[in-house]
């Protein structure tokens, strides 16, 4: 069972706080994962294009590349501006390219993640501290008749 428990600097969610917070993380993540994409796919065109000696450049494709290569550092500040939203959330991202990332929560007497990637429906899933995504672990449903068992059940 998830409990809220407060330390100082330390931010724990429960998991209906982590699915609750879901609406405003998924955009971010969105926006993550589609600038590291093409932050990748540039940087990779970067490095073919460069040629070894700058002075072999004309000096119209000497701005240009110039230009480009100021294009990828304001979206690399973008990104850690991306990045400093989760943060400020208690939200710590794990992968750029899954949109993976872990809820701090406070579960059976010890710290453990809360895990969501992005394109999954809810938080349902947990992990150790250190176990990470190969550690995942389903979180446990609710004991008792199901929300639709009980309406029918009243019907």
């Amino acid at each position: 069972m998830a409990v809220k428990k407060s330390a100082p600097g330390k931010k724990y969610y429960t998991v209906a706080e982590a699915n609750a917070a879901l609406p405003l993380v998924r955009a971010i993540v969105r926006d993550i994962t589609e600038l590291a994409s093409d932050l990748r796919e540039r940087h990779d065109r970067l490095s073919r294009v460069k040629p070894v000696d700058r002075g072999l450049m004309g000096e119209a494709y000497q701005e240009e590349l110039q230009q480009v290569q100021a294009e990828f550092e304001r979206d690399q500040e973008r990104m850690q501006a991306y990045e400093a939203e989760l943060q400020n959330l208690g939200i710590e991202l794990k992968d750029y390219h899954t949109g993976l990332i872990d809820f701090r929560c406070w579960m059976d007497n010890r710290e453990v993640y809360l895990c969501w990637r992005q394109g999954e429906p809810e938080v349902g899933y947990w992990h150790e501290l250190e176990a990470g995504f190969a550690g995942r672990q389903r979180l446990q449903e609710p004991k008792g008749p199901k929300p639709e068992s009980r309406l029918l059940a009243s019907e």
